[in-house]
């Protein structure tokens, strides 16, 4: 009922760190049943909000209630005893356990001191049903796909009695259909008077599963809506404090002769005699579902996998790649779709991280020339705007947005004629969206060639030039000009 009190309630919430304030009175509010959409950019304060919501931080000012009681969360399990379960992107779960494990691990349920072993697979098997969806149980969660181990991760909330389920960026990595079934999903929990703080840079995605929206900028709240009162770009703009002209900048393309070539390009059924070129110039991007073979038919251009046939051409002459080295030497770098894990050595610094594919130049005899690193590192980080507070910062405690710049920032520093962005934007916030959009421009104008792999389609339309659309390891079609594509035309041939 409206009357009742909200599942949670937080007013004035205070948290600071060491030289940084992440929130300066921050309040939000979530009634049974509904979906509150968590917006802002990275920095505003969603993360810091949200772990102070599950106990992980103690808050220095302000006020949480629960069914209208006020309650003080200083710990996790302070959190989850009041019925919070958090869902963070990076999931929580035990790679070598299997689902029923991981759900009760920390809560088993024991008979005379002993797990009882059927109990747990029986419940486990309830609250799968109850998601209405069939479960392994068998399997270890490391072997489960990303959308399994996130329904493992939403049983284990359920199996605790919690009401409030955060998800932080549940759709980052799941194709469209996994989405859609996700949606069901929290449909369902709605249903059952489960509240979900749900948290995504996706915003098309925020009309079709949110009831309400709040919106953090520099650690406080700047609008609270219904989602009907919204629009995206009213959205975008208050996300980023700045009136929005364009999603995307504009860009007079001066296309010129073709770069890179490739010819029948072959990889058992991942690829299947794909051809295509970029030119000087150009902003190519390749789209499609996931699983169509995009990412795929990079990796063999760069070398990282093996192909079975084709040819790759550069300016007109073949290359003969082997491995990534070969490409790097070619002057071809890729962004790779998973910076965590590809991308990036997350433990070491960012210094660290720019050198890695710079070494040959930045080394002398055999040493590496820290003066020279430190020094083109601070160039390309002036020129990309890399929030960083020392060169010796860890990659992994950045943004998602600025590992993006780190990445990008050694590849510039190759020289590199040829760049791949593959998802160049995933995990990003609106405003480092613009700027890496506004860099893809700048390099293009500077007669590099670009191919871009992109699943927003708004995306694909607004910065390409030309479209090439993949389904089952094939190209089924091109656009030759982007902006008059509709995303219904290239889903019809992404879906062919």
């Amino acid at each position: 009922m409206i009357d009742d009190p909200p599942l949670i309630k937080m007013r004035g919430i205070v948290k600071s760190f060491p030289g940084v304030k992440a929130l300066r009175g921050v309040s939000l509010s979530l009634r049974a049943g509904e979906v509150l959409a968590l917006l802002g950019e990275n920095g505003a304060g969603k993360s810091s909000l949200m772990k102070v919501l599950g106990g992980a931080h103690l808050a220095d000012e302000g006020v949480i209630e629960i069914d209208g009681r006020e309650t003080v969360f200083r710990s996790p399990q302070d959190s989850r005893n009041a019925g919070v379960a958090v869902i963070y992107q990076e999931f929580n779960l035990v790679p070598g356990l299997t689902a029923v494990e991981n759900i009760f691990l920390g809560q088993e349920i024991t008979t005379g001191g002993f797990i009882a072993q059927r109990q747990e697979r029986k419940r486990a098997e309830e609250l799968f049903g109850r998601l209405g969806i069939a479960m392994d149980l068998d399997t270890p969660c490391g072997r489960l796909t990303t959308a399994q181990q996130q329904l493992v991760e939403i049983a284990k909330a359920l199996a605790f009695n919690a009401r409030i389920i955060v998800m932080d960026e549940p759709s980052a990595a799941l194709t469209q259909h996994e989405v859609e079934k996700l949606f069901g999903i929290i449909r369902d929990l709605k249903k059952q008077g489960i509240g979900v703080i749900y948290i995504s840079h996706r915003l098309d995605e925020i009309f079709t599963i949110a009831d309400r929206v709040t919106i953090l900028r520099d650690g406080a709240n700047v609008g609270e809506r219904p989602i009907g009162e919204l629009t995206r770009r009213a959205m975008i703009e208050m996300m980023v404090g700045r009136e929005l002209t364009n999603e995307f900048p504009a860009r007079t393309s001066a296309i010129g002769e073709a770069r890179l070539s490739v010819s029948g390009l072959r990889s058992g059924r991942a690829v299947q005699d794909v051809s295509f070129n970029v030119r000087r110039g150009e902003i190519l991007a390749l789209t499609g579902l996931v699983g169509a073979g995009r990412t795929e038919t990079v990796r063999l251009i760069f070398g990282a996998d093996r192909r079975e046939a084709g040819t790759i051409s550069l300016d007109g002459e073949a290359l003969d790649i082997r491995e990534p080295r070969d490409a790097i030497a070619a002057g071809i770098g890729l962004l790779t779709e998973d910076r965590k894990l590809q991308g990036l050595v997350l433990g070491h610094s960012v210094r660290e991280n720019f050198g890695l594919p710079n070494l040959s130049w930045l080394s002398r005899r055999g040493f590496v020339q820290m003066g020279r690193e430190r020094e083109e590192f601070a160039k390309y980080s002036d020129l990309l705007k890399i929030k960083v507070a020392t060169q010796e910062t860890p990659a992994g405690t950045l943004s998602g947005g600025n590992q993006q710049k780190v990445v990008l920032a050694k590849w510039l520093a190759r020289n590199c004629e040829v760049l791949i962005f593959d998802e160049p934007t995933r995990g990003i916030d609106v405003g480092a969206k613009f700027e890496i959009y506004l860099l893809m421009n700048e390099l293009a104008a500077a007669g590099k060639a670009i191919v871009m792999i992109s699943s927003e389609l708004p995306e694909v339309i607004g910065m390409a030039d030309r479209i090439l659309v993949m389904h089952a390891g094939r190209v089924t079609g091109e656009f030759a000009d982007a902006r008059s594509t509709t995303q219904e035309q290239i889903i019809q041939l992404a879906v062919a």
